[in-house]
């Protein structure tokens, strides 16, 4: 009987501690969540994400649903990707990717900022300065004009791109780019966009008023 009854301890006994354990990690605020630590955010104040996590302090760190928690962070218009994970005993940490804007929309009297899928991450009442302006029919994620525009701006070199005006494309194939000083350079298609640029810094040093590198073989300046 004493042999029956050790056991019977000692299977409640180790059942006892599951459950405590179980109760600490799943149910109590013992392990819950007592800090969100942002990373990789430079414009979103740390603040705005901590509150999209929509994770209350003490809530037991292993039952935050993480996938749950990107989904809602993506709701933010700047955010381009995010990864949520746990660091024990207490942090949920959130490391994000910024959209980084290429180009500048007209909207109304003011301006959207556009990253390098199309998507308008914010307006504002002035245009920055060192960013081109991009005049298309439909600027949006998924159109082939503005597709193509944005594939031009990010083949552009850093020296290119403050030189630049405006990126004109009505259509996919008839892209131009018109320079602060007044110049024009007929881009066509964005097909070999790494050709096109490196001529088109050459091309630059001569004078002329429209500098034509839509065939890269065959260049013409007038």
């Amino acid at each position: 009987m004493n042999a029956v009854w050790r056991s019977a301890f000692l299977a409640l006994l180790t059942v006892g501690v599951v459950g405590t354990a179980a109760w600490l990690v799943f149910f109590s605020s013992v392990l819950g969540v007592r800090d969100i630590r942002v990373a990789g955010n430079l414009g979103i104040p740390a603040q705005q994400i901590q509150l999209a996590t929509g994770v209350p302090e003490g809530r037991p760190l292993a039952i935050v649903d993480v996938d749950e928690v990107e989904a809602r962070i993506k709701g933010i218009r700047q955010v381009e990707s995010v990864s949520v994970s746990r660091n024990w005993p207490g942090t949920l940490v959130v490391e994000i990717v910024e959209r980084e804007p290429v180009a500048v929309v007209p909207v109304g009297p003011k301006f959207a900022l556009m990253d390098r899928h199309g998507v308008m991450t914010e307006v504002r009442d002035v245009a920055p300065p060192s960013l081109p302006l991009l005049r298309v029919d439909r600027p949006q994620p998924g159109d082939p004009a503005t597709g193509a525009a944005l594939t031009v701006i990010q083949a552009l070199s850093a020296d290119l791109t403050r030189r630049i005006e405006e990126v004109l494309a009505p259509s996919p194939e008839t892209v131009s780019l018109r320079l602060k000083d007044g110049r024009t350079v007929v881009w066509g298609g964005p097909d070999r966009p790494a050709d096109k640029a490196n001529i088109l810094l050459t091309l630059l040093k001569r004078p002329a008023d429209t500098y034509d590198v839509s065939s890269p073989d065959v260049v013409t300046v007038k």
